[in-house]
């Protein structure tokens, strides 16, 4: 947990590049703000993964069609990586501009605290990479500022993880050789988004085996197929997120009270965790004991 006098656990960038190593893939639940990762963490999962559609639906009740400035989504993986001890991934979209925008993007997100951050080759505004009506920017220019993000990190255990959303664009094989493009301009780990066929996506583990580790995107309800992780495990995926589940469930939940409310007068509370157990769970037993540590009686 992440506790108000801090951790003295491991580097979470270390970690998160030795669960990167491991033989089975690492899962990561996607956050939309700090209750819902502590809740990810004390859930047992190893990773956080700060979800930028989630972030912007959480923050200003929009779509993810890149609304959001690069400060306010730094504030919110500081917030989450504050949080938690676990590592956290957070998306950085577009890196906010050009090469230069990308150097101060990593710097902003490093001194955030997060784990790992993820850019993106879409031009800016960007899309949700689930949605149509996405636009690229040239594969030399993403080359680019993967290769600033590269020598503006100030931690060399900073995973930077290159995403294309060529697929939608420019077809399966175009993705894939920008894969191997950005792996070789120094991106640790490569996410080629949205395949639309287990042959496509077969294809993607199968051709860029071994060139870096591979993210699949469960992306809940979108436009890949939603493969077992043991078939995930087959194809040689290290990280696979599950970028907005979370957010549904919360949606589904507030949906489902204020209908009890609406109808009732009376909320229905059937299956909500009391109120002690709630403030157990965002640390008030920790806050308490630090009461009676500094009260000086």
């Amino acid at each position: 947990m992440g506790d108000l006098l801090g951790s003295r656990r491991p580097s979470p960038r270390a970690r998160l590049r030795e669960l990167l190593a491991a033989p089975e893939p690492l899962v990561a639940p996607g956050a939309y703000d700090a209750l819902s990762a502590r809740l990810v963490e004390q859930a047992g999962f190893d990773v956080v993964y700060m979800t930028g559609f989630g972030t912007t639906a959480s923050l200003i009740g929009r779509p993810d069609v890149g609304l959001l400035t690069g400060a306010e989504m730094v504030d919110n993986a500081r917030r989450i990586a504050a949080a938690v001890d676990v590592p956290v991934i957070a998306d950085a979209d577009t890196g906010y501009g050009n090469a230069i925008n990308v150097v101060r993007t990593v710097q902003l997100y490093e001194q955030a605290g997060v784990a790992g951050i993820q850019l993106e080759d879409q031009v800016m505004p960007k899309k949700c990479g689930h949605m149509s009506g996405k636009a690229l920017i040239g594969a030399d220019e993403m080359v680019g500022k993967l290769r600033a993000a590269v020598e503006a990190r100030r931690d060399p255990d900073l995973v930077l993880i290159a995403r294309t959303d060529a697929v939608a664009t420019h077809g399966i094989d175009e993705a894939i050789t920008r894969a191997r493009a950005f792996a070789e301009a120094g991106a640790d780990v490569l996410f080629v988004e949205a395949p639309t066929s287990e042959a496509d996506i077969e294809r993607v583990a199968t051709e860029l085996r071994g060139v870096a580790p591979l993210v699949f995107n469960w992306a809940e309800g979108g436009r890949t197929p939603p493969l077992s992780l043991e078939r995930m495990t087959q194809l040689g995926f290290s990280l696979v997120i599950y970028p907005i589940g979370t957010l549904l469930a919360a949606t589904a939940g507030i949906r489902s009270l204020l209908a009890s409310l609406k109808t009732d007068g009376v909320p229905s509370l059937a299956g909500l965790p009391a109120f002690g157990e709630f403030t157990d769970v965002i640390g008030l037993p920790e806050v308490q004991q630090l009461e009676q540590r500094f009260s000086g009686s």
